[in-house]
């Protein structure tokens, strides 16, 4: 297993990208100014984008893992290094996602805490509802995680 960055050519993981975030326009909108972290194993299995937002805060814009290979552990190692690469460079690691009974517990695992919510986010920023699991998505919930050393 090879976890690397991509400097370049970004777009070429979109059908994962896709996955993680399944409006490109929004994608453009942080793609070419975030790290794009790919863990490969005998092909691409997980892909991770990072923002720096300023003031020592870093942002999971998107992390996704191809279906074939969920359930696998891909993407929390993955999301383990990001942190780990992040560790020390800042004060907190953020992400946000829809309030999904699926998504949610995978952060808290990986030892997120809630920080905040942005009402209407999925109404106001995407040109389609989004679902997972069947349920609409509306708010945006930011969990954050602390770069700190323990």
């Amino acid at each position: 297993m090879e976890i690397r960055i991509v400097r370049s050519d970004k777009k070429r993981f979109l059908d994962l990208l896709l996955l993680g975030d399944e409006q490109e326009s929004m994608i453009d909108r942080y793609l070419d100014r975030g790290t794009l972290f790919v863990l490969d194993d005998f092909g691409t299995k997980s892909i991770c984008v990072v923002t720096d937002e300023g003031e020592g805060i870093f942002e999971v814009k998107n992390l996704a893992t191809a279906p074939d290979s969920q359930r696998r552990g891909y993407g929390g190692a993955l999301l383990e290094h990001v942190v780990a690469h992040h560790t020390a460079r800042g004060r907190w690691m953020l992400v946000g996602t829809g309030d999904s009974p699926q998504t949610v517990p995978f952060y808290r695992h990986h030892g997120f805490e809630p920080s905040h919510r942005v009402a209407n986010f999925f109404l106001d920023h995407y040109d389609h509802p989004i679902f997972e699991n069947g349920v609409q998505l509306v708010d945006m919930i930011y969990l954050k995680r602390s770069l700190a050393y323990v």
